[in-house]
């Protein structure tokens, strides 16, 4: 589905920007620009929502990896564009499609299931299929950067395999509450989540706003924050959840998030330098179930700066 995405460039220039997201997956580290990583969470969470293997995104962000190193650009090899270079030329779509970065990775995907035995393939051949380059191994180069982002932005790597830095804090935003009972900053997150994963199990907000069942000072009582639900709390869930807080996270700068945290984890924008830190709320005199609630097993909690 197409919908509305904001690409900043963020390039490195002589003085690194601190800025960064990291993927770390058994022994391997990937280090993204906060647009890298906006753009491999877009393509990774589209994979989920469509129900397709993580295989499927190690090959779209090795082939987005090598074609624009993950980047929205608008030029490229004659009419190529955006993340996957495609060209309207060879009947990828308009220029305008193939710019908004949910059209331009549906596109690819379309094409990759069409290639039977993708997942068996290796990442270079599989992407080769798809797109047709005069370098048909040159998406080897990125297959092992590509596998760990996958196994970590659709969920697969947990506990705190992807994480940011940033700095600064966002200029105070609107205090008033939509129809829903949430901030525009609240609003624009529950939309782009929408956007991303399609339809999600939401909590944490009403119309006339929440008045009680949430711990002191919460920001759900502002209309600051939203709960995605991940229900009953099993396997596959577990990994549903992480894939939308590892997005969470690495929209958190484009979208003003402050605090994302699930499965007994917390991260926050105040404290990004730290990563994913313990999340162990007093549980004491509680059932197993209320336990789980609390620590946020079975819901991932977001949550925008005033």
């Amino acid at each position: 589905m197409a919908g509305v995405f904001v690409a900043v460039d963020r390039g490195f220039g002589p003085f690194p920007d601190p800025e960064v997201c990291t993927a770390k997956v058994n022994g391997h580290e990937v280090e993204l620009s906060l647009e890298q990583a906006e753009n491999a969470a877009l393509i990774s969470a589209i994979a989920v929502r469509r129900g397709l293997p993580a295989r499927a995104a190690s090959i779209a962000l090795a082939t987005a990896y090598q074609e624009s190193k993950i980047e929205n650009i608008e030029h490229g090899d004659r009419d190529s564009l955006g993340l996957f270079q495609q060209r309207p030329s060879q009947g990828w779509g308009t220029e305008e499609q193939i710019l908004d970065p949910y059209y331009s990775t549906n596109a690819f995907y379309d094409a990759l299931v069409r290639v039977d035995g993708y997942e068996k393939m290796r990442i270079t051949e599989a992407a080769q299929k798809v797109q047709r380059s005069a370098f048909p191994e040159a998406y080897e180069d990125h297959a092992e950067d590509g596998r760990a982002l996958a196994s970590a932005l659709t969920g697969q790597s947990q506990g705190g395999a992807f994480t940011c830095s940033e700095t600064g804090t966002p200029a105070k935003g609107s205090d008033e509450l939509n129809a829903a009972g949430l901030t525009d900053r609240a609003a624009d997150v529950r939309a782009d989540l929408a956007a991303a994963y399609g339809e999600l199990s939401l909590g944490g907000f009403s119309p006339q706003g929440i008045e009680s069942g949430h711990m002191e000072g919460s920001a759900h009582y502002a209309g600051r924050a939203l709960d995605i639900f991940v229900r009953p709390i099993n396997k596959a869930n577990k990994t549903r959840g992480w894939s939308i807080a590892y997005y969470l996270v690495a929209q958190a700068d484009r979208l003003d998030i402050a605090t994302v945290i699930f499965d007994g984890k917390i991260w926050t924008a105040r404290r990004s330098d730290d990563g994913w830190r313990d999340y162990q709320p007093d549980t004491s005199g509680r059932t197993a179930e209320q336990a789980a609630i609390l620590e946020h097993r079975d819901h991932v909690h977001v949550d925008v700066f005033p």
